[in-house]
């Protein structure tokens, strides 16, 4: 278990990865990290002396294996407790080829440098105490933002928008909890320090507040992860043509031939600031057809996994009794989900009665071709996932379900500490409860974790982050 961190910077070994995405490009980095760092890059770098250089200095120079010139590169120097590891660190800035950047690793990772594993700079940096685990997380999200409002939200936890928030919940338990254990230090000579109704409202704030964060979490989820979106209904509705007007492009094969769609086809859209994954699946009807069968149970299996479905129907044809039996499975598997019975074709009705028929069966009709209803149908989709509520940019989401979980485990206890309060109960079973969410907090921002938390967050790093 690890306790609240110090300011002493420990250095480890060094490190090195790329820290640029691989491929061509006018400039890629590679980033080494470690006890004797500088020393150990100087072995391969010719030009100035970098032991003798300055931290945050540029240096022009050459890396050279065994007297032949590799690449001409610029090393940047920071020192400790300086840089983004809090360790000595250099930074090679060579040409942006992908060979050239592996043979330059290559070269320093021969001067006895290990290579680095996903996310050891940054799990470095949070063990030198440079930044918490929520902010490090932060990272993460920020390198794999997909939307605007994505980069947005990981940056307010980048800047320890969240760190914030829990350290003020774990000062106000803090003081709820020294109140009561003083109390039972004091036990036999009867002497109260804890005011009950002072402990009740300070604890319900605390509830509300934590609550008022758990509130954000559905949309962070999907601020994210994006809006998984599913557009089903049978063969010929119109699904692989929505699904390419919306992208604004032929993502899917659209085709006159029913069940040409086989296999679920994902593509990402971006509509006013959020991602949705758009997946086409095969067309929804009774088959003995081996391989469109697979293609239909994968339909309704990806339906399960949505966070939007979107089934269409052909307005121009009346419902039949296969098409209510398919409408009936998929209602059955996206129970609690967005579901949006959307008509198609609005373009091939020719009379009023199929009009009102389609609006009665549909929550709206729309045509691919004329594109009429398209837009409203965006807003629908976006406003739908959304519960009708704006994303605020300037107010903090959690978007972690690690986050989600600690917080509501926390609260838990907060509640149970609220309840034996009511109760009655003596102070030392009220304690047991403030500590487990004190420590449910602190695995939030770090203050409290283990080794096999780190391992499962840092893995899921980029090599060289």
């Amino acid at each position: 278990m690890k306790e609240p961190q110090s300011d002493h910077i420990t250095q480890k070994p060094p490190v090195a990865a790329i820290a640029t995405a691989l491929g061509e490009a006018g400039i890629s980095v590679i980033r080494i990290s470690g006890e004797g760092a500088i020393d150990r890059v100087s072995q391969v770098f010719h030009g100035k002396k970098l032991g003798e250089q300055k931290t945050h200095t540029a240096h022009f120079g050459r890396i050279v294996d065994g007297g032949r010139i590799v690449d001409e590169v610029v090393a940047t120097i920071f020192r400790t407790p300086k840089s983004y590891t809090g360790e000595d660190t250099v930074e090679i800035s060579c040409h942006g080829g992908v060979l050239v950047t592996q043979e330059v690793l290559e070269t320093i990772l021969r001067s006895g440098v290990r290579h680095a594993e996903p996310g050891e700079f940054t799990q470095r940096a949070f063990l030198n105490g440079k930044m918490e685990l929520s902010q490090a997380e932060a990272v993460a999200d920020m390198i794999h933002a997909r939307s605007r409002i994505a980069v947005e939200a990981a940056s307010q936890q980048l800047e320890g928008a969240l760190g914030r928030h829990v350290r003020e919940f774990r000062q106000q338990i803090i003081d709820a909890t020294a109140m009561v254990e003083l109390e039972l230090d004091f036990v036999e000579e009867d002497v109260e320090f804890a005011n009950k109704e002072e402990l009740q409202r300070l604890l319900g704030d605390v509830d509300s507040e934590i609550g008022k964060l758990l509130e954000t979490y559905e949309t962070g989820r999907l601020v994210k992860h994006g809006v998984q979106t599913v557009f089903v209904g049978r063969p010929n509705a119109g699904k692989s043509t929505l699904m390419n007007t919306l992208m604004g492009k032929e993502r899917a094969i659209v085709s006159a031939t029913a069940g040409t769609t086989r296999d679920v086809i994902d593509a990402d859209w971006s509509y006013e600031g959020l991602t949705f994954t758009l997946t086409d699946t095969a067309g929804l009807r009774e088959t003995a057809d081996e391989i469109e069968s697979e293609g239909v149970r994968r339909s309704e299996s990806a339906v399960t996994k949505a966070d939007l479905i979107i089934y269409l129907k052909d307005v121009s044809e009346p419902p039949d009794e296969e098409e209510e039996r398919l409408l009936q499975r998929i209602l059955e598997r996206a129970e609690g989900k967005v579901l949006l019975k959307v008509g198609t074709k609005k373009d091939l009705l020719n009379d009023d009665s199929a009009a009102v028929r389609a609006e009665n069966w549909c929550h709206m009709v729309v045509s691919a071709i004329d594109g009429s209803g398209i837009d409203a149908l965006k807003k629908k989709m976006r406003a739908s996932v959304l519960h009708n509520r704006e994303i605020d940019t300037g107010k903090l989401l959690v978007t972690s379900s690690r986050h989600r979980d600690g917080l509501e485990k926390a609260r838990h206890h907060v509640r149970e500490a609220m309840n034996a309060l009511d109760s009655g109960m003596t102070g030392d079973f009220l304690s047991i409860d403030l500590r487990a969410a004190l420590n449910e907090l602190g695995t939030i921002t770090g203050e409290i974790t283990t080794e096999d938390l780190l391992e499962s967050i840092f893995s899921r790093f980029c090599i060289g982050k």
